[in-house]
């Protein structure tokens, strides 16, 4: 019998994940990608010295990533190195409070004291997180649940109940914290996934727990190199990959897809097509779907967007750690701003990355490379901003930098890049500029993304944030998986959601 084919539409970490998965049960795969480069908005840059992580910066899960090379006989320690980072975060508040969160129970203690949290109520809404992760992972990420009929089929209606659903994220923290320092502090852990504290479902807060169980990790030389790594295992298993080239359209006949055409007109046959490109682009672009057919996915609204800056500075502020937050002073008006009335913040909180803190290998010595990220709204088609608002808001962001610590930072800028919604729309096809795939809101989705697999399409597969388990390099990561295992078990007739989960062993 020859090898069934299966075509992946992108070379982000969902496509690479699917695509090695498929590739160690025998399929033949091919991955088409229209960057000259694997890893999709895992990419980097590298310029006078300095090295930015344009996308993803900081490693969670990685056990969900060591999966791939364990699956081929491999160690991924033998491909890249990671290292735990300390402190996980430094939060940096508009009075001068800063707050570090670290793995180590005194030191948290001592940190939670100068504020005045109690260490016990932070001890019980941690065991409330780690309790809801427990939940959310055995059936929403290792199952692959994919709607509320999942849900109820796994969790039972009582255990419904456990997922605290009558509450938002916000109201989950503040049942436990009573700081607005630690408040704010727990509730920005929603940026992994681009959404608000007052909109996403409570057991949203399960993300802290992820840092509490599973610590927090770098990738020596920038996160890239995990990319680098897996492009490696991608030619070990017989990925077959075509950078520079781009997929117009998904032929279909009957409700199948029979083949990709790249740009030029050439066809390339396909058993199976799974698409890295998020879905609503990737029904609007690829599979031509009309207006009508569009509007059934509008609970499936992008999460925001940001500014990506990258600062190559001719000195160190030593007062920066590894990944730091400048927190607003209105933390829910930043979200009301940028996620109702998807409006530019005047005062957003901003991530700032200074990863020489852990690798000096990434910024000449005595120099700091900062990436800098605020959250924005995603791109509005009836009301577009123009590239002036976003360099007039590249100059509030350095406005609040400057005034919290970081002086005279305009003047030790050396080099210089950004990133609007716009390139990032540009760059990876990303719904109006989103960087997280689908917003997590209660009251649009609940929380659950779109579904794995086309609900039109019979051999038509979605990967990546905008589908369940949803964004973050070890969400789409696994969702590859889980992907390979439901094609896997449509193509050799296991029939039901457990029987298709039950195909593959579940890992360690």
């Amino acid at each position: 019998m020859s090898q069934k084919s299966v075509v992946v539409v992108g070379a982000g970490l969902g496509g690479i994940s699917a695509a090695i998965s498929l590739a160690q049960e025998s399929y033949a795969v091919t991955v088409i990608e229209k960057n000259g480069h694997v890893g999709g908005k895992l990419n980097q840059l590298e310029a006078e010295g300095y090295t930015f992580d344009l996308g993803p910066s900081i490693l969670t899960l990685p056990h969900i990533i060591e999966r791939l090379f364990k699956r081929s006989g491999k160690r991924m320690a033998d491909y890249v190195t990671i290292r735990p980072v300390r402190p996980h975060w430094r939060c940096i508040f508009e009075d001068r409070t800063v707050v570090d969160m670290t793995p180590d129970d005194q030191e948290m203690a001592a940190q939670l004291e100068k504020i005045g949290e109690k260490p016990e109520d932070f001890d019980r809404f941690r065991q409330y997180s780690e309790a809801l992760y427990e939940l959310v992972n055995d059936g929403y990420f290792e199952q692959g649940l994919d709607n509320t009929s999942d849900f109820r089929a796994h969790y039972g209606l009582l255990g419904l109940a456990r997922f605290d659903v009558f509450r938002n994220m916000h109201q989950g923290v503040t049942r436990f914290i009573k700081t607005r320092y630690m408040r704010d502090i727990l509730e920005q852990f929603i940026k992994y996934v681009g959404s608000s504290a007052y909109r996403a479902p409570a057991f949203m807060n399960c993300l802290p727990a992820i840092h509490s169980l599973h610590d927090l990790w770098y990738v020596d030389g920038g996160l890239y190199n995990l990319a680098r790594a897996l492009d490696r295992l991608l030619d070990e298993v017989g990925v077959t990959v075509l950078l520079d080239t781009e997929v117009d359209q998904i032929i279909t006949v009957n409700g199948r897809a029979t083949a990709v055409e790249i740009t030029g007109g050439a066809q390339i046959p396909a058993d199976f097509v799974i698409s890295n490109m998020e879905v609503r682009p990737a029904y609007e672009r690829l599979l031509k779907e009309d207006d009508r057919f569009l509007r059934k996915l509008k609970r499936f609204e992008p999460s925001c967007s940001g500014l990506v800056l990258d600062l190559g500075l001719d000195r160190q502020y030593p007062q920066l750690a590894h990944h730091n937050f400048f927190m607003s002073g209105d933390q829910p008006k930043h979200f009301h701003t940028v996620f109702r009335k998807r409006e530019m913040p005047t005062d957003p909180t901003v991530y700032v990355v200074a990863a020489s803190r852990t690798d000096p290998t990434v910024a000449p010595a005595g120099c700091d490379g900062l990436k800098i990220l605020p959250h924005i709204p995603y791109i509005d088609d009836e009301n577009p901003l123009r590239h002036e608002d976003y360099v007039a808001f590249r100059d509030v962001v350095l406005d609040k930098l400057e005034r919290m610590g970081l002086t005279n930072l305009r003047q030790h800028i050396v080099f210089e890049h950004m990133l609007t919604p716009h390139d990032i729309q540009d760059m990876y096809y990303s719904n109006k500029g989103s960087i997280y795939g689908v917003v997590t809101d209660r009251w649009k989705n609940f929380g659950f993304k779109a579904p794995k697999k086309s609900e039109k399409y019979e051999n038509v597969f979605f990967v990546g944030g905008s589908v369940n388990p949803g964004a973050g390099m070890p969400m789409v990561v696994l969702c590859g998986q889980l992907v390979s295992r439901a094609l896997v078990a449509q193509d050799r007739g296991v029939v039901g959601a457990q029987s298709a989960a039950a195909t593959r062993a579940q890992p360690a």
